[in-house]
């Protein structure tokens, strides 16, 4: 592991993970290596221990140690006292010609005392270059100290440009790793899109560190951004990575993945009552949010305009643009989330996903967002066994209300969860009466979903029917996942998880051709049945299939 830390760089991570959950079996293992003969086995032990050390396990080493004896308990000593800025490789890293000093953003102190000079951003540029993931060279948190944060990260993407344009050598990654060092949320935003088109560019294992990236940047932003391409890219390599990395975060929270994803979603600065105040100094604008969660602007009459107006002669030199931009950024961000999570919660009707009183009021009806659509959708309360035992809507005030549009509150111990339309037997109509009343447009089909009963003759039709591969590859937005590839690569079936651990399986013909979909232009679905399903899944499959077969 301390080699692996040392040289490689695409298992760097796994290593300081590795050492992170075993520090005491590692310090022990490492000490005597540390203090041996000079050379690479000796650099790379005192280089796990220093980061062992740095990671919060400097006592653990340091007991280690003195089972060794006093002598080796005072070498690891004066290992661990040594000044950090001092750690400096036996070759200094030599910066390329392409990060010319003058074609790079400046890098401006904290408080407007001015830009670093540039033989101080050469140094800094060194300092990224000494750097590794998890591994930061200690002068850089002096640099952020000094530096203005905002400033850094537009350095970092200027620096970053610069490598793009030479063509991302390799002898410089480390322009890759110093994004996640200096970055910021307008860093993810700019990134993401590369991440997505990168594995169709030759360019796969640059897409992982990016995605490495984005996890270890952890911010609401970036983990939101990383949770959008684990549900939705179409490179499946990167998709399948973007959710371990996804489930390795869940994991060290002690989530669930569906855990994680409600806690993923940003507020974006929202006012608690979902809404946010653009200030331009003589004229405000407020923000609001529809069904599908895009947002709309409306002036201080309370008028719904087309467009946010830009920064005029008249507004405040410096409120109004940062408002313009402000919106201009958020616009960007709730795009990149909203349709995940209208998918999310459709899904979760699908699969009857449950949410305790508590996360259901804090998650979902307190999230400034969410709430948005939470308010336009029908709940079911169930008791401990599961049973549907009323429905509820949030109105707008956040309180809830039943069909009758009474007051409600959540029994002790009840679970909350999206109502299948399957489950309100008798009360839809009534339900779908209330919504119209009041106007209330679904993020998806709830009230008028369409529902299906096991029919013969409809599985016949949809048997029967030649339906475009790119359609039967689009079920994969709805829970649905292709087959292993059999020889010639070709996936001969798709797949979808139904309750009680089972899957439905549905054979393909001719079958798709990983990595070449216009291999067959159509496909046929052979093999389709619903028995021994409940109603609700029953319904939804065939929903599927037929909204395919149309």
């Amino acid at each position: 592991m301390a080699d692996w830390l040392a040289r490689l760089k695409s298992v760097r991570a796994i290593a300081l993970a590795w050492l992170a959950r075993h520090p005491e079996a590692a310090a022990r293992a490492l000490i005597p290596a540390a203090l041996g003969k000079p050379g690479a086995a000796r650099r790379q032990a005192e280089q796990a221990l220093t980061a062992l050390a740095a990671g919060g396990e400097r006592d653990t080493v340091a007991r280690a140690a003195a089972g060794y004896g006093p002598d080796a308990e005072a070498a690891i000593a004066d290992l661990l006292a040594a000044d950090p800025l001092d750690a400096l490789p036996a070759k200094m890293p030599t910066l390329p010609k392409w990060a010319d000093v003058a074609l790079l953003t400046p890098i401006h102190l904290r408080g407007d005392a001015g830009a670093l000079p540039a033989a101080a951003v050469r140094h800094v540029m060194t300092m990224l270059a000494l750097s590794r993931p998890g591994q930061p060279y200690a002068g850089l948190a002096l640099v952020q100290r000094a530096c203005d944060p905002h400033s850094l990260a537009n350095f970092g993407w200027s620096l970053f440009q610069r490598w793009q344009a030479a063509g991302y050598p390799s002898r410089e990654g480390w322009v890759m790793d110093a994004l996640g060092l200096i970055g910021d949320d307008e860093t993810v935003r700019r990134l993401t899109p590369l991440i997505r088109v990168w594995p169709g560019e030759n360019a796969y294992a640059r897409a992982v560190t990016g995605l490495d990236l984005l996890a270890g940047l952890g911010s609401d932003v970036a983990l939101m951004h990383l949770h959008g391409i684990a549900e939705k890219v179409k490179y499946s390599g990167l998709k399948s990575r973007a959710r371990q990395k996804l489930d390795e975060v869940a994991a060290e929270l002690g989530l669930t993945p569906q855990e994680l994803a409600d806690r993923l979603v940003p507020d974006f600065g929202l006012s608690a009552d979902g809404s946010l105040t653009l200030d331009y100094g003589r004229r405000r604008f407020v923000v609001g949010f529809d069904e599908q969660l895009k947002p709309y602007v409306a002036d201080g009459a309370g008028k719904r305009l087309k467009n946010l107006p830009k920064p005029g002669v008249n507004d405040d030199p410096e409120l109004a643009p940062a408002a313009y931009q402000r919106f201009a950024g958020l616009k960007k961000d709730v795009r990149a989330v909203a349709s995940d999570n209208i998918r999310r919660l459709e899904q979760a009707m699908v699969g009857r996903r449950r949410w305790n009183a508590e996360d259901f009021g804090r998650l979902l009806v307190g999230h400034p967002l969410l709430w948005h659509i939470v308010r336009r959708l029908v709940w079911g309360i169930y008791d401990s066994s599961g049973e549907l035992t009323g429905a509820l809507r949030v109105a707008e005030d956040r309180s809830f209300a039943d069909v009758e549009d009474d007051p409600l509150t959540l029994p002790d111990g009840a679970s909350v969860g999206v109502v299948h339309p399957l489950e309100l037997g008798e009360s839809l109509p009534a339900w779908a009466e209330v919504f119209a009343d009041y106007e209330i447009l679904q993020p998806f089909p709830q009230l008028g979903r369409e529902t299906y009963e096991p029919d013969q003759a409809l599985i016949a039709e949809i048997e029967a029917a030649k339906i475009p591969t790119g359609a039967v590859v689009g079920l994969e937005r709805r829970g649905w996942r292709r087959g292993a590839p059999q020889d010639a690569g070709i996936q001969g079936w798709i797949e979808r998880d139904v309750p009680g651990g089972r899957t439905l399986t549905i054979s393909l013909d001719p079958g798709i051709a990983i990595g070449y979909l216009d291999f067959a232009e159509e496909q046929s679905l052979i093999g389709v049945s619903v028995e021994g399903l409940d109603p609700i899944t029953a319904s939804e499959i065939i929903r599927d299939l037929r909204e395919i077969t149309r």
